[in-house]
């Protein structure tokens, strides 16, 4: 999995007054695979993980093979993009998530809200993207591979329907790894928006 946009919070000793200089220091250690796009200060009762409101998964898929983009991308010919669609639409709304979610990390709650789901063609790619209060272990990569299992024909738009109602564990198959990103933590995002 690969992360996009994301924050963390931390103490830094008084000395540091000057923050840019602070974040080149830091990006020359962290480099290539960490870069800080910026830091701030922030009131010390900010808390990157707990104070957030949303955050947003995407998926991408690639009709076109290619090894440079293996680690990145999941590479899958041909899909039935309509009927995952219609599909998708059934992850919308307020959850119990419990039937899509990996073993070994029980939560408190399997209740999940998902504002948003909807899928994107661009040239070669097919991205489905996510927007939701907060997701279990695995939960996108189940979600995306039952989606994907449905363009194939082995599942169909009323099994994920008796998945969600928690009427029957139909699959709880999972997508490689590759092509998912974290892609961005919100704290004040409207839920009612439509497009993020």
């Amino acid at each position: 999995m690969h992360a996009l946009n994301q924050s963390i919070d931390f103490l830094i000793p008084e000395f540091w007054q000057n923050l840019n200089q602070l974040k080149i220091s830091i990006n020359k250690i962290i480099a290539p695979y960490i870069y800080i796009k910026n830091i701030r200060l922030v009131d010390k009762n900010f808390h990157s993980r707990f104070l957030a409101t949303a955050r947003s998964y995407r998926y991408i898929i690639t009709n076109q093979y290619t090894p440079f983009f293996n680690d990145y991308s999941f590479y899958k010919k041909e899909l039935d993009t309509k009927i995952m669609q219609k599909a998708i639409q059934l992850f919308i709304g307020k959850h119990d998530f419990e039937y899509f979610h990996k073993l070994g990390s029980e939560p408190n709650s399997f209740i999940r809200e998902i504002y948003n789901a909807y899928i994107i063609k661009h040239k070669n790619y097919v991205i489905i993207k996510y927007i939701g209060n907060g997701f279990l272990r695995s939960q996108v990569r189940m979600m995306t591979e039952f989606l994907i299992d449905i363009s194939d024909k082995k599942l169909t738009v009323a099994d994920l329907k008796r998945q969600i109602d928690k009427k029957e564990k139909v699959s709880t198959k999972l997508i490689i790894p590759n092509g998912l990103y974290f892609e961005r933590v919100y704290y004040n995002l409207n839920k009612n928006i439509v497009r993020y």
